[in-house]
């Protein structure tokens, strides 16, 4: 239940359509809804204005279908699905029902979207900027796509400078990439290696820079932990960091920072 359908059963109960217990059972029923192995956020869009995403890791086929059921049978529009397996995706889409009557899966990043309808939680798309999604390479693109994919299913304006790494500075310099970077709202930066992106991107613009360390390098990045605390001792004012590989993380945030 979000805050349309709030308006919606207190208008109705204003005009005598539904009686005051009935009203006050909907709303006590409205927060979650326990389902033996999960209890899905049925009041996250009312309380953080995004509703409830899926996190489909760890979870199987049939319980991924069944919780996007459940939300979206309960009015949300749209669910966001990450970290979905191909095999989750191929299960979900031919066990679905009419309820859903829409899925797309996006196999570089794992990303999942079901349901045909606009989710009621998203803000309209915003005018006043735009986020813009740089990578150090090729290889941080899947994080970045979850990180695309993520704030553009909140409905924001994204713009995406890939492939643009310190290893090859020029790059990031060149004057039509400084002018899609002098001109974003937030941007987020995405490295494996040494991570170093987010430090130079971070004093350049004059906007809020999202860090994003991937898990890209040899032996020594530790999986993403050299980036990591490279981003951390960033020099550079105005670069905040999310964990490793969390492309999403890092779409919510920008999606928050966007919209304001």
């Amino acid at each position: 239940m979000d805050e349309k359908d709030i308006l919606k059963l207190l208008t109705k109960v204003k005009a005598g359509e539904i009686p005051v217990d009935d009203a006050v059972l909907k709303l006590k029923e409205a927060p979650f809804e326990d389902m033996g192995f999960a209890r899905p956020d049925l009041h996250r869009g009312l309380r953080q204005g995004r509703s409830e995403v899926i996190y489909g890791q760890g979870k199987t086929p049939e319980q991924i279908l069944k919780i996007s059921e459940h939300l979206i049978a309960h009015g949300q529009g749209k669910v966001l699905i990450t970290r979905m397996s191909k095999e989750a995706a191929e299960y979900f889409n031919k066990g679905r029902s009419e309820a859903v009557p829409e899925f797309t899966y996006h196999e570089l990043s794992r990303v999942g979207i079901a349901g045909g309808v606009t989710d009621s939680s998203a803000k309209e798309p915003s005018l006043s900027g735009k986020i813009v999604i740089a990578t150090g390479g090729t290889s941080d693109i899947p994080v970045a796509e979850e990180a695309a994919l993520t704030a553009e299913f909140y409905g924001n304006n994204v713009v995406r400078l890939y492939d643009v790494g310190v290893a090859g500075i020029h790059r990031l310099l060149h004057k039509d990439a400084m002018d899609i970077l002098m001109t974003a709202n937030v941007v987020i930066a995405i490295a494996g290696m040494e991570g170093a992106l987010a430090s130079v991107v971070g004093g350049l613009v004059d906007c809020p820079v999202i860090a994003v360390p991937t898990s890209v390098g040899y032996g020594a990045s530790f999986g993403g932990l050299s980036a990591l605390l490279s981003m951390l001792n960033s020099c550079a004012s105005g670069v905040s960091v999310v964990n490793i590989d969390n492309g999403f993380g890092a779409g919510y945030l920008a999606s928050m920072i966007n919209q304001k």
